[in-house]
């Protein structure tokens, strides 16, 4: 989406979309699994936790690094990663509060 057409959201959807997309894909999901079950982890023992390739899941860990829920530190060549709490409170916050706004639901629908 080109940036103009961005500057018709506000700061919240952005955010809330940005998460959501984050969340968006099963590895990503397998991924955050295994580095809130480890507290921090190595690439490479992320590889050896999933069922999908060392390339597939240093993508899969850009796009979560972009979305800000995880983050990451180099030592050498060795990259660990780690969930960033304060963004994955926002995320909580931000997504508790699409479900929460929904209720109740509508009698009827369509």
């Amino acid at each position: 989406m080109g940036a103009s057409k961005l500057a018709d959201y506000s700061e919240r959807q952005l955010k809330l979309a940005k998460y959501a997309n984050a969340l968006s894909h099963p590895a990503r999901i397998a991924i955050l699994e295994v580095l809130l079950k480890r507290q921090t982890c190595i690439c490479g023992d992320i590889v050896d936790e999933l069922p999908i390739s060392q390339s597939t899941v240093s993508q899969h860990l850009k796009a979560l690094k972009e979305s800000g829920l995880i983050k990451g530190s180099i030592d050498g060549v060795t990259v660990c990663y780690c969930i960033d709490e304060l963004a994955w409170k926002e995320a909580e916050t931000l997504l508790s509060k699409v479900f929460q706004d929904l209720y109740p639901l509508p009698v009827t629908c369509c």
